[in-house]
């Protein structure tokens, strides 16, 4: 296999960005985080657990709550840490005590905790990031991450030299599997395009079973699940686990021929471990928070009530596959030409990607 790119330099943050929210919620700042101190609109965030400097979405939707208060200097934000499920409820209670505007829970596994405080508080207006929720105070922010998965399960099976590469899960909950789903039908796109046999550790699309470390905070169970994939033959890891994914990238790290796709943000941005990136599956937490929270802010002051969900897809900017940075030379240009027409082709619907875990649209 051939040497990974040396990593030069920084590149700058991909280009593509949220293109519309149709209904937005809003979050607060870390302590106070803006210094927006005599702001009337308080917006809060309850991280899932990994905490807000996890290089995944709590890290990407606490930078989409605090350009909001950037860019309106009547917004403030703060945040409040979850280090497990049990801070779920008392942290979005003390939200409510802390008479924020409104309210955002981050992970799909607190939907229902938002749910439950948001029917109690039906003045408050709240949201949900990867989860689903039909109360009617409750905004859904969900991205259709099976779309740029495929794309990255494609670039895998173009790159891999051994034949074999891996995924594998934090816990097993639709917004982790809806990305291993993605990943397998893009390699299983390549083998019937290309006329390969790339095969998948770690992740059964049929039976939806797979490999999953049961959490999202413990790196050192992700680089041993790595290491164990690696001795199989896996030159290509994808894990789809928050900080316990930096195991994968540990794991790439210390073997010359092994490299990692990321996923949620631009993992060549938002980790140390770029040169062992070939590309990452992004979601663009950042912008829909932003504009969730200065939508939210507008219905506070007269606006539209933000109802309903939004669903962020490559039509419409809400998902992505980063750029290659250092991997840029090392993907083919037909490679390339190839992703190009299956984004085409799957934002005008002659390509439907499905997975078992898709969000839905209220």
């Amino acid at each position: 296999m051939a040497v990974k790119p040396f990593k030069m330099a920084l590149a700058g943050f991909s280009a593509v960005g949220l293109a519309a929210l149709a209904a937005c919620g809003e979050a607060p700042s870390e302590n106070g985080s803006g210094d927006n101190a005599d702001a009337s609109f308080l917006a809060c965030m309850v991280t899932d657990s990994g905490g807000v400097d996890d290089k995944s979405f709590n890290e990407s939707s606490w930078a989409g709550m605090e350009a909001a208060a950037e860019e309106n200097s009547d917004i403030k934000v703060e945040l409040k840490e979850s280090s497990s499920e049990t801070d779920y409820d008392p942290n979005l209670q003390a939200t409510v005590d802390d008479g924020c505007n409104f309210i955002v829970g981050v992970g799909g596994l607190m939907t229902e905790n938002v749910n439950a405080v948001a029917t109690e508080n039906p003045d408050i207006a709240f949201a949900t990031v990867d989860g689903f929720s039909e109360v009617e105070n409750v905004y859904s922010i969900q991205f259709d991450t099976a779309q740029s998965a495929f794309l990255a399960g494609y670039v895998a099976a173009s790159q891999t030299k051994t034949g074999t590469v891996a995924t594998w899960g934090g816990i097993q909950i639709p917004p982790v599997t809806i990305f291993m789903d993605g990943f397998a039908e893009g390699i299983k796109k390549h083998n019937e395009d290309k006329g390969t046999d790339v095969q998948l550790l770690g992740w059964d699309v049929e039976a939806q079973t797979g490999t999953f470390v049961n959490t999202f905070e413990d790196a050192a169970a992700g680089k041993s699940t790595s290491d164990t994939f690696i001795t199989q033959g896996a030159d290509i890891l994808f894990p789809v686990a928050g900080p316990a994914g930096i195991g994968a990238l540990t794991a790439a790290s210390e073997n010359e021929d092994v490299t990692a796709i990321w996923v949620d943000t631009d993992g060549y941005e938002s980790t140390e471990y770029g040169a062992e990136l070939i590309t990452s599956a992004e979601k663009g937490l950042e912008t829909a928070l932003k504009d969730s929270v200065l939508a939210a802010y507008d219905a506070a002051n007269g606006g539209e009530a933000i109802t309903g969900s939004y669903v962020g897809t490559l039509a419409n900017g809400g998902v992505s596959l980063a750029p290659f940075h250092d991997f840029d030379a090392a993907v083919s240009d037909e490679t390339k030409a190839e992703l190009d027409a299956l984004t085409q082709q799957i934002i005008d619907g002659t390509l439907v990607v499905e997975s078992a875990a898709s969000p839905k649209a209220q």
